[in-house]
Formats: structure tokens, sequence, C-alpha cells
């Protein structure tokens, strides 16, 4: 059952203890022990991979517009402060409830593979096969643009083109590089075109820590996405640019495909965790394992086995071994072969599979077919508004900068989606199939109690998303963390072929009893970059209340008024 404090705070409101904005993840102390817990806003929050992303949130919240606006003002100014990992040229996961009418909807804008995609340039025997799976091949439809639209005119409140003024400023007047965008650029600029060089370059050199780095392309592009609407790029004047340079490059992507693009709403899928309600997207997207892993642990007792214990990471480590199996196994475009959610998603599913487990020694993993690839230079944001509109959403380019593709003079990185398509062998339900619904792994999650949102939650990570989201419900619902020190604790990640990844802030002991029992550790310094926020209601349910956090993995921030 739902804990009795946890419940009284959404039902009856908590005091308010900051009215400003307040930091949350930016600078953090990985310490988390000697850290408060967030403090509480009254009217709203955002949390984002980038201060100034959060910060255009915030200027279209504090100026009347909801958080399906600020949403929108957020994805955009990513665009700009993280090009290299999402953007117009990328698609994406979202989930999103509506206050109004009281339900939770997924919006997808990962789109169909091109129509004129052959697999088999692929593979071999085709010369280059394995150069054709990057690059202007792997560009897959990107949606990113159109979803913006379709979600601002279902829900939005402000004027289309105010919800890119912040993103079209910081194009044109420069952002200045930290460290870890600078190093992207550094590993990535041999590789980028001549054009993209003089943007992120100067004398033939990348932009290094502390430079500036001016997008006037990419604010020019912005500026048409704001006058014209999604339709510039899908059809108009820069899908016209995208169609000119795939031809160029030898890409599958045509303009016809950017016209026929469309944003697509599918129902959530769900289940019950001890009480709370856990929403996310549905195929095509491949969130389901991890509700699959969720509901293996509810069999168990994780208070009794102790937080990141051996005991309770060993069972953690068998359960997302077996929901990674089940993605290979059963993730396909449902138009074509669902998913057997009703089986996967089943209480006697979860107690058999438990039941396999041996307490105390850990067991091989055997995949079902062959591992696909996996990237992991992806964003996640999360908001929420005073009427209680949450967005949580999981944007990426697939690698960083995607294909490194950029069409001369937008500004635009596309996505190198089908890069992490699996191609052999050839016709698995992961292959490149033209015109079908492109599978991610993104994990933007809901937490609802008594129908209404309580946590929005999400990080990028690539493989690593579906097994380090259940691992913050957990720590959220049975350990009973706020939300800053739920996405800030260590983890532990599934690694292909047969390695768990463990976070080196677990403890030594730990990390040799888990190898004592058979468990082939990978230490690491941090899985994921997380997101996420609380909202608390009064007894009409009307929100009181919100709190936010940055995983201090990441250079994010999250802050509310």
């Amino acid at each position: 059952m739902k804990d009795s404090r946890r419940l009284m705070g959404i039902l009856l409101g908590v005091a308010v203890l900051a009215a400003g904005g307040v930091l949350f993840g930016a600078g953090c102390s990985p310490h988390l022990e000697e850290e408060s817990g967030p403090a509480l806003v009254r009217r709203g929050m955002v949390s984002s991979a980038h201060p100034l992303a959060t910060q255009a949130g915030l200027q279209i919240l504090r100026a009347g517009g909801n958080a399906f606006d600020a949403a929108v003002a957020v994805a955009a100014a990513l665009n700009v402060v993280e090009p290299a990992m999402s953007g117009v040229g990328g698609y994406g996961t979202i989930v999103v409830f509506d206050a109004g009418k009281q339900e939770a909807l997924f919006l997808n804008s990962s789109g169909l593979i091109p129509r004129r995609v052959d697999s088999d340039v692929y593979r071999a025997p085709t010369p280059g096969y394995m150069e054709n799976r990057r690059g202007a091949k792997a560009v897959s439809t990107p949606g990113n643009a159109n979803a913006w639209e379709s979600m601002w005119r279902r829900y939005g409140k402000l004027e289309w083109a105010t919800l890119f003024e912040p993103a079209i400023r910081a194009a044109e007047e420069g952002i200045v590089l930290d460290g870890r965008f600078a190093r992207l650029i550094q590993g990535s600029f041999r590789s980028f075109p001549a054009h993209a060089k003089e943007i992120y370059g100067r004398i033939g050199e990348p932009l290094k820590e502390g430079e500036r780095l001016v997008q006037a392309d990419l604010g020019r592009s912005l500026r048409m996405i704001a006058e014209e609407g999604a339709s510039v790029v899908h059809g108009g004047r820069l899908g016209e640019a995208i169609d000119r340079a795939m031809r160029e490059a030898g890409g599958f992507l045509r303009l016809d495909d950017l016209a026929e693009n469309e944003a697509e709403w599918w129902e959530p899928i769900t289940i019950d965790y001890r009480g709370y309600e856990i929403v996310t997207a549905p195929p095509p997207a491949n969130s389901f394992p991890a509700l699959v892993r969720l509901g293996m642990m509810s069999r168990f007792d994780n208070r009794s086995l102790g937080h990141n214990t051996s005991a309770y990471l060993h069972r953690y480590a068998e359960v997302t071994k077996h929901a990674f199996w089940t993605r290979l196994r059963y993730a396909s475009d449902p138009l074509v072969r669902p998913v057997p959610l009703d089986m996967l998603l089943a209480e006697t599913y979860w107690q058999e599979q438990v039941d396999m487990i041996d307490p105390e020694k850990a067991s091989r993993f055997e995949p079902p077919g062959v591992v696909p690839p996996t990237g992991s230079h992806t964003t996640h944001f999360v908001v929420a508004d005073r009427w209680g509109n949450v967005v949580s959403a999981t944007q990426t380019l697939g690698g960083a900068f995607g294909s490194r593709i950029m069409p001369a003079g937008t500004g635009i990185w596309l996505n190198g989606s089908l890069a992490f398509c699996t191609f052999e062998p050839k016709g698995n339900p992961m292959d490149a199939f033209p015109g079908r619904h492109k599978l991610s792994g993104d994990v933007p999650v809901l937490i609802m109690i008594e129908g209404r949102p309580w946590v929005a939650v999400g990080t990028p990570g690539g493989h690593t998303i579906a097994q380090t989201v259940p691992q913050m419900i957990m720590n959220m619902i049975d350990f009973d963390m706020d939300v800053l020190h739920a996405i800030s604790a260590p983890r532990i990640s599934f690694v292909e072929p047969d390695a768990i990844a463990v976070e080196e802030r677990i403890p030594a002991q730990v990390r040799s009893q888990l190898a004592a029992m058979g468990h082939n550790l990978r230490t690491t310094g941090g899985l994921g970059s997380a997101h996420a926020l609380t909202i608390s209601y009064n007894r009409r349910g009307t929100p009181t209340g919100f709190t936010g956090a940055a995983d201090p993995r990441g250079g994010g921030l999250a802050r509310g008024y």
C-alpha cells in the first residue's frame, strides 16, 4: 500500500519552502548523503540537461504558458545548447499528462524508416557495408518538429513563434562551451563537413572550453520553423535542403518521407507497482522491459533486502538480464507483430521468472538473437505547470552529432538512427524495414497516485535507460528517497554480452560480494544523467508544490518558481 507520509503530501499539500527558483543538480556533490533534500516551489518546475534550456522553459511558464508550451521551448533550446544530442533532425519519445482531461498519452516522434531503405546495404557481401551503417545511409526520418507542433496544437496556450524566442536568441548570440561539450566537438570534429567545421571550429581547429559557439544557420532554421511551422521541415525549404544533402551523400531519406511524417498519439502502457501506477510509452518504443523489471522486482521485499546491498543488487542484476532478453525476443513494430504485453506485464509471468533466479549465484546471459548496438548521446527533460499538466520527454540523434550530416546552411544535424538497428540475421524484428516504425529504447515515465502524476522521470543512456529508470522508481517507492537522492544514488546495468556495469560509488565490499556470486563486473563512473520532478496536491486535486532534480552526473539544472 501507499506510504502514509507520502500520501499525506499528495492529498493535503505541503508548505512551500522556496518561492523563487531553486537549483538542484548542476554542480551538485555526488556525496548526497551530506546534502539536504530538494525544496518546494509553488507554480511550476523544469529540469533539463542545460541551464539555458531550463531557463527557456521557465520563461514560457512565467509568461503564462503551460507545460506543453514550455516543453517546446526546452526542446528547441536543447537543439542549440546540446546540438550533439537532439534537435530538429532527431526523434524521440514523449509521455504527457493532460490535467484537463485527466489522461496520459504517448507522443511518438520516432517516425517511419524511409521507404527507399535497402537493408542489404548494411550486410555482407555489400562492399562497405559497415561504413553504410554510419553516415548518410543511417539517417531515418526525423520527427521532432512535427511532434512539437502537434503537442502545441493539441494543448498549447501561447503563440507558436514565442516558444522559439529563447532558442533563437541563444543560437544567434552564442553560448560558451563547457568542458563536456568541448570534448564532444573535439572527438567528432574530423568527421564534420567543411561548413560545420566553420561553425564548430576556428582556423581549422575545434572550439575549446570557454570559447563561444555561434550557430547563425541554426538560428535561421529555428526562425523559419517559428514563422512557418513544422511544415518547413516536413516538405518546405528546410525539407528541400535535407533532401539535397541526402542525395549528394547517398542517403535514403527524401522529401516525400519528410512530407508524409506524422506525429502519432498512442495510449500508454501501465503496471501497478505497490499501489502506484507506472505509466510509460508502448511499442514502437521499447519501454516495456522497464515495466518487466519493476514487475519482477515487486515479487521481492526490497526494503528487507536493503538498498544497494549485494542481495538486492544480485536480484536486480538477474532481473535486468531477463528483461533485456525480452526486448531482444519480443520488440517489434506493433503494426507488424504486436508485442505480447498481456503476458509480459502479468504477475504470473513475473513470478515464474523470479522463481528461476538463484539467490546466491549469477546466471549466464543467453540472448535469443544478435544483440544490437547502442547509442548513449540522448537528452531527457521534464516540465510541470501550475494546472498539473506534465511532460516527460526523451529525445536523441542516436549518436553524438547523429550521422555527422548537416545540410549546408541549416545548422541542423541529421540523426544516425538506423545505425542502431540489428542487421543480422536479415529480417529479424529490429532490422531496418522500409516504411516501418523505428524502434526506440527511451523510457519517459509518470508515476501516478489517485489518477494524478506524482513523479515525472527519465534519463538518457542508450540500452541502460530501461535499466536505470526502474532503479530510480524503486528508490522513491521502496526506499522512500526524495527525488534528488533517488536519481543520484549509484546504480548498475547489464552490458552486452554478459557483464554488469557497477558505478564506482557502490562500496567495494558489495562489489566483491557480487563478484563472488559470479557476476562479471565492470566498474564505471556513471550511468545515465536523469531528470525528475514531483507534484503535491491539496484535497481538491490542485497542485500546491513542485520539487525537481537534475542528476549530478550531468551538468543540468532543475528550477521552478
